[in-house]
């Protein structure tokens, strides 16, 4: 027979149960009566919908066989997995599986399972009625990642990735594809670690045009959990373009650039902090009107950096609490440090920088060089024709973007930072190697 509510059941002894259910986010709790079943199992239907788990508690009689209906209710793929490891099938939206329990003796707990989704709050509890509260059964301990080692060198054939940031091409449209890729990437030098990736690498391309330029990206998911993208340089909708696909699907995002800046692309799927810190971001630049000619244009993306599994526990609390393992340009720590940029003395230089996050601050700095243009988030801070002044720090919060100009009167080794010495001390360091012109 049908129970109403949550629960079904086969009735073949009449014992009273009544199921807890917490609505989540609601911090109130609806009580529905439904009858045990003794020999047969409890059925509880359980719905996977805005990154939670639907109802989040339910109470049984200690000895219940309990089974889960699981039915995912949205785009993004969920699944709900027991702490003793037994799980459903990876469901797409509208799919449905059982999740068999079994006899109920203890206060268990399940989540989903795909990375990041548990730390995003995606948890139910199972107790026992009437029962003493008995340990949660956590995770299988895993070993913390060891820390970095920034003085490291790099192993033969090594090199950083390529900050030089190519002029505009093409008739003003540009049509890219990418692949969203889970691929283990170098976040320091000779330091591997798995990210998930846009193109395979972190930071993904970076991609320039003009005002007016149109840009038809193709995101194509080759991994076996959703991804999306948003570029911050479109205006557009969210609903469709941003939307999350699923593993082998594709969509098509297309928009036209109305304004300059240096903006921040990143994949739109929940949990956001976890799909950014774990790689998924790039730049678009998008030229001022007139901007004029330079010797040397490089673009460096400004990231926090958190080791370990990514999506795994002990990785999304450090990036919920705010405490990275390192930061980082261009996706690896100190990469300058070994190779640097280069420049000759007399030289005009313009560095873009573009700050991904998640979460933090950075202040660009180049030691012993001063700025005589800035231009941040859309707009000239410092001009050389406007003032005698100069500027030493391009500041900018999460997903803002800028970039400085300056030329170097001597040789030398001018390190660039960000002045924020807990980050330059800990990855965010590279160096500009200055000599004379040939």
């Amino acid at each position: 027979m049908r129970v109403p509510g949550t629960a079904t059941g086969v009735v073949i002894g009449v014992v009273a149960v009544v199921l807890a259910v917490a609505l989540a986010g609601s911090g109130h709790q609806t009580t529905a009566a439904a009858p045990a079943v003794s020999g047969e199992a409890l059925t509880v239907d359980v719905e996977l919908d805005a990154m939670r788990v639907r109802p989040d508690v339910v109470e049984v009689p200690e000895g219940t066989r309990l089974v889960l209906r699981v039915t995912n209710r949205e785009a993004m793929p969920h699944d709900l997995q027991l702490d003793s490891g037994e799980r459903t099938p990876r469901l797409r939206r509208g799919q449905t599986a059982l999740l068999d329990v079994g006899a109920v003796h203890n206060d268990r707990e399940a989540w989903c399972a795909v990375a990041g989704h548990r730390a995003a709050g995606m948890t139910m509890s199972i107790r026992v009625l009437g029962a003493r509260q008995h340990p949660v059964v956590a995770d299988d301990a895993t070993t913390a990642p060891a820390a970095l080692d920034l003085a490291a060198d790099p192993p033969p054939g090594w090199a950083p990735r390529d900050a030089v940031l190519a002029p505009v091409t093409g008739d003003g449209v540009h049509r890219i594809e990418l692949r969203a890729v889970d691929r283990e990437v170098e976040v320091a030098p000779g330091r591997w670690e798995q990210r998930w990736t846009f193109g395979s690498t972190v930071p993904g391309p970076t991609l320039r045009g003009r005002i007016g330029d149109r840009f038809e990206i193709t995101l194509i998911n080759d991994t076996q959990m959703g991804h999306g993208i948003d570029f911050h340089a479109g205006a557009l909708a969210p609903d469709g373009p941003m939307r999350t696909i699923g593993p082998g699907e594709r969509l098509v995002y297309r928009f036209t650039a109305h304004r300059a800046g240096a903006w921040l692309y990143h994949c739109s799927t929940m949990p956001m902090t976890q799909h950014i810190a774990n790689g998924m971001y790039g730049a678009v630049i998008i030229d001022p009107p007139g901007l004029p000619a330079v010797d040397r244009e490089y673009a460096l993306v400004s990231a926090e950096l958190y080791l370990g599994e990514p999506g795994g526990q002990e990785q999304s609390d450090k990036i919920r609490a705010g405490q990275p393992d390192g930061w980082m340009f261009n996706g690896m720590a100190a990469q300058y440090d070994h190779v640097p940029l280069r420049a000759h003395t007399g030289e005009r230089v313009r560095i873009w920088v573009v700050n991904a996050g998640p979460g933090g601050s950075t202040a660009f700095h180049i030691v012993g060089g001063q700025f005589d243009t800035v231009y941040r988030e859309g707009a000239w801070v410092l001009r050389p024709d406007a003032s005698s002044g100069g500027a030493q720090v391009l500041d900018l919060g999460p997903a803002q973007g800028g970039f400085v100009e300056l030329s170097f009167p001597e040789t030398g080794n001018y390190p660039f930072v960000d002045h924020d010495m807990r980050h330059a001390e800990n990855g965010a360091h590279g160096v500009i190697a200055v000599t004379d012109r040939p």
